[in-house]
């Protein structure tokens, strides 16, 4: 499993385990690519779009005066209701371990102990061998 620091988006999320990045059609380069594939509603949203992640030429939200603002915390809470993962304990993670540090947790925290492929967030299971039967 290959997760770059560029997949790392400006809300702390993982794009090497979102859906758009890991399917097979019209694949998503990630928050920090080119728009070319991406989702409307990618292209579209409020935080990679920050003016004040633009103008202060900041890599992550925490380096926001406004950290953590609103539209930061509703998707936090959706993610963390609806796939267990957290935009802010990720945040949190890259600003006291630095980006390649957190990569690195990443790589282990979302691979396949099946077959060693990425576990899709919003899936909940390896792309490639399929949902855990127990």
């Amino acid at each position: 499993m290959s997760v770059e620091v560029s997949l790392i988006a400006p809300c702390g999320m993982n794009c090497g385990i979102c859906y758009a990045y890991l399917r097979d059609k019209k694949v998503c380069p990630g928050c920090r690519g080119l728009d070319a594939g991406k989702n409307v509603s990618c292209i579209r949203c409020i935080i990679r779009n920050c003016a004040t992640i633009k103008v202060n030429a900041s890599k992550f939200c925490y380096e926001c005066e406004k950290y953590p603002c609103q539209r930061l915390k509703q998707l936090d809470k959706r993610y963390r209701t609806k796939y267990k993962m957290s935009m802010m304990e990720n945040l949190e993670n890259i600003k006291r371990n630095g980006c390649c540090t957190f990569v690195e947790n990443e790589k282990k925290r979302w691979s396949c102990p099946k077959c060693g492929g990425v576990i899709c967030v919003h899936k909940g299971y390896c792309l490639e061998c399929g949902p855990i039967v127990k």
